[in-house]
């Protein structure tokens, strides 16, 4: 039993962490339907697959040596983390991928996600983000995106 609540317990976290970018650039594929002139993609902007992997292979990394969150983390399967993550943003950036994950509030439920947890993510997420050199008006729309998240990921203040 006991390995079972930590399988589904893993399975959730990397759930948490797909949510987050997956609700952070579903935008962006919005604006590029859209759009009336020609723009590249965000995925396209992003660097595609490869550039989309590093920013995520940073952002799981910062994840991993962050110890107000990594207890989260703790029994995950981080090449599947980072698989399912990089085909989430792939997706939701007008890329070729497709993600077929929970919703995240199902994803949540009964994790014990806090504020302060939430907000450590996103400061790994951003930490990423600089190293890769993403655009700054990326990466703003994609922070903005990231707060009405909170409301299905966050179960205690």
């Amino acid at each position: 039993m006991k390995d079972y609540i930590f399988k589904t317990i893993r399975f959730e976290v990397a759930i948490f962490c797909a949510a987050v970018l997956f609700t952070a650039v579903a935008p962006f594929q919005v604006k590029a339907q859209t759009s009336t002139k020609k723009e590249p993609s965000l995925y396209d902007r992003l660097g595609k697959n490869a550039g989309i992997t590093k920013v995520v292979d940073d952002f799981v990394g910062n994840v991993g040596a962050d110890t107000r969150i990594n207890h989260f983390f703790a029994h995950t399967d981080l090449n599947h983390l980072k698989m399912e993550l990089v085909n989430q943003i792939c997706e939701a950036a007008g890329g070729p991928c497709k993600y077929t994950g929970k919703t995240m509030k199902d994803a949540h439920r009964a994790m014990g996600v806090s504020t302060a947890d939430f907000n450590a993510l996103v400061e790994d997420l951003v930490k990423a983000l600089d190293k890769n050199k993403v655009g700054a008006n990326e990466k703003n729309t994609l922070l903005g995106v990231l707060g009405p998240m909170k409301a299905d990921i966050v179960e205690k203040p």
